[in-house]
C-alpha cells in the first residue's frame, strides 16, 4: 500500500479563470466524472464549480506555500513507514470547501463527511483532504491536515467493520491522533468537561443513532445551527476528547 498525491490546484484555477456560467459547471463536471461512465474520476467535490473570487485567493494561498509539493514529502516518509499488506496506490487530492460564503458548503455537515464517510473514496482508492476558506494556511496545518485523512484512509482499509456505533467514530479518530499527535492532555481544556464528556461517552458508545453521534463530536452549538437534536454537549467536543488522551 502507498499513496501518492495527484495536483489538483492548478486544473481548479483553470476552471475559476472561466465566467461563473453552465460553461464552467460542464468544465468541473468533466474534470469530475474525466472518461468513467457518470463515476468519480477526480474526487473535487468539496470545490464549489461557481465559486467567488476568495476561493482563487486561498488556492492561490496553496500554491505560495508549495503545498503540493509539502504533501508529496509527508506522503514518502509515510509509504517508507507503514507496511501493510494491501497493494493499492491511493491518490491524493487536495480540495478547497468554501465555509465562507459558499451557499451550498456548510461547514459541519461537510466536515463530517469528509471525515467519516470515506466508503466511496476508499473503494476507488483516493484519499480526499479538506482545507477551508476560513482558515489560514501554513506549512504546519498542511501536514497535519494531509497526515489526518491519510491515517483515517488508513484505519478503513485495516478495520473489518464499518462506522456504526459512537464507538466507532471516536476509534478512528483516536487511531489517528495515536499516529500524529499523540500528546498529553492540554492545560487549556477544562478536566470537568473532559469527565463529563467521557462519562457520557461511556454511556452512550454503542448507540448508532447519528443526531447523537454528531452532537458528540461537533456540540450543540454546531447542531443549533443545523436545526439538529442537542444532547447537551455545551463545552468540549468529541475531537477535543480525543486529542486530550494520551496515546498510552
Amino acid at each position: 500500500m502507498k499513496f501518492e498525491i495527484v495536483p489538483v490546484l492548478d486544473k481548479m484555477l483553470e476552471i475559476y479563470s472561466k465566467p461563473r456560467s453552465p460553461e464552467r459547471f460542464k468544465e468541473y463536471l468533466a474534470l469530475l466524472k474525466g472518461d468513467t461512465n457518470n463515476d468519480l474520476d477526480v474526487p473535487i467535490s468539496g470545490f464549489n464549480p461557481m465559486a467567488k473570487e476568495h476561493v482563487v485567493q486561498k488556492i492561490e494561498e496553496l500554491k505560495n506555500l508549495n503545498a503540493e509539493a509539502i504533501i508529496t514529502d509527508v506522503i514518502s516518509e509515510i509509504n517508507t513507514n507503514i507496511n501493510l499488506k494491501n497493494n493499492n496506490t491511493f491518490k491524493i487530492f487536495i480540495n478547497v470547501a468554501d465555509d465562507l460564503k459558499g451557499g451550498w458548503t456548510n461547514f459541519y455537515t461537510t466536515d463530517f463527511d469528509s471525515k467519516f464517510k470515506l466508503n466511496a473514496f476508499v473503494t476507488r482508492n483516493f484519499c480526499v483532504p479538506y482545507f477551508w476558506t476560513s482558515e489560514m494556511y501554513s506549512e504546519t496545518l498542511i501536514i497535519k491536515r494531509v497526515k489526518e485523512y491519510i491515517y483515517r484512509t488508513i484505519f478503513w482499509i485495516t478495520t473489518d467493520k464499518r462506522l456504526q456505533t459512537l464507538n466507532d467514530f471516536v476509534q478512528q479518530e483516536y487511531f489517528v491522533h495515536q499516529n500524529i499527535n499523540p500528546k498529553k492532555v492540554s492545560a487549556k481544556i477544562n478536566s470537568k468537561e473532559i469527565d463529563f464528556l467521557h462519562s457520557y461517552f461511556e454511556k452512550h458508545k454503542e448507540s448508532t443513532d447519528y443526531n447523537l453521534i454528531f452532537n458528540f463530536m461537533y456540540g450543540d452549538a454546531a447542531c443549533e445551527s443545523l436545526s439538529y437534536p442537542t444532547f447537551g454537549i455545551t463545552g468540549i467536543t468529541g475531537f477535543e476528547l480525543v486529542s486530550s488522551l494520551n496515546k498510552k
